[in-house]
């Protein structure tokens, strides 16, 4: 009977945590420490961690997994597989198990490696992304490659759409990598240097929007932001997260970053080249809402006809 160890944190990993736990059973789950969430700045548990207390696994949340990981290896393991763990993990952990440590990646590597693959990939404009099986290296998302598959990125596709049919797609993947591996049919192959790319963890300035860029990047990075950490404006000196927004060809001859339009479909403006239609937000302070309760009340402040954002 195999034994393996789980490490993963974020919502990705949830699914491919499932399937490893139906196919074969997870004997121990790491991930990252509880952390406050919210206003009131309660612990919440990862999303790994919540589905495994479901499962009814054992679970394992060191602080610093570079210091502490006498856990893992004190057990004899066969796959050590990661997914969106959260932390460099120390090469005595990814030599440890039987057939050294695995990792689900959220991209096609070589392109992409780094923590924001699918933010990065939609914020690009990229039309495929996918799920890369790897041994992993001391060096980052930089190991032997297992098994790859291309994913589609639709038009409306957003962070989270996107992860769902990743996390799905990873989960099959890695299943059938592991019988592969278990049946010697793999050749593991090295990445093609000549393709590297990094997808870097998003800067807190990234958030802007800047209306003097094509509608159709600003457009990218609404939605590949959302649900996490949003894209923002500043209105009258009040930062605006935009949740959703739509991308039209139609353009004026007004300034970019001009209000030439505001009915029941939202609020429209102008970009460098094209236009951008708000339709869900959040002033700082209040509530989520879509663009016609805003518009209805306290949005008339910030949002008007001609007004130069």
């Amino acid at each position: 009977m195999m034994k393996i160890c789980f490490m993963g944190s974020m919502d990705f990993a949830v699914e491919i945590l499932n399937g490893l736990n139906d196919k074969y059973g997870v004997d121990l789950v790491v991930t990252q420490p509880d952390k406050p969430f919210g206003r009131k700045q309660k612990l919440k548990g990862t999303p790994v961690k919540e589905r495994a207390i479901e499962l009814g696994l054992e679970i394992f949340q060191p602080s610093s997994i570079k210091k502490d990981y006498k856990k893992i290896i004190e057990e004899e393991f066969d796959f050590i597989i990661v997914a969106a763990y959260g932390q460099i993990i120390p090469e005595i952990v990814l030599n440890h198990g039987k057939y050294r440590a695995i990792n689900v990646h959220a991209s096609l590597l070589p392109k992409y490696r780094g923590g924001s693959p699918m933010h990065r990939a939609i914020i690009n404009g990229d039309k495929y992304s996918g799920v890369t099986i790897m041994y992993m290296v001391k060096k980052m998302d930089a190991g032997l490659i297992l098994a790859q598959e291309k994913v589609k990125i639709n038009f409306s596709d957003n962070v989270k759409t996107l992860e769902k049919k990743l996390a799905e797609t990873g989960k099959v993947l890695l299943l059938k990598t592991i019988y592969d591996l278990l049946d010697d049919k793999i050749e593991a192959k090295q990445q093609n240097q000549e393709e590297i790319s990094f997808a870097y963890n998003l800067k807190p300035e990234e958030k802007e929007i800047n209306f003097c860029n094509k509608a159709i990047d600003i457009y990218n990075k609404i939605r590949g932001m959302y649900p996490w950490p949003i894209a923002e404006i500043m209105v009258n000196n009040k930062k605006i997260k935009i949740f959703k927004a739509e991308y039209s060809e139609e353009n004026t001859n007004k300034t970019p970053g001009t209000i030439y339009k505001i009915n029941k479909s939202g609020v429209f403006i102008q970009c460098l080249e094209g236009s951008i239609i708000l339709k869900e937000i959040q002033l700082q302070g209040k509530k989520r809402m879509d663009i016609n309760a805003f518009m209805n009340g306290i949005g008339k402040q910030f949002f008007k006809l001609d007004k130069n954002i």
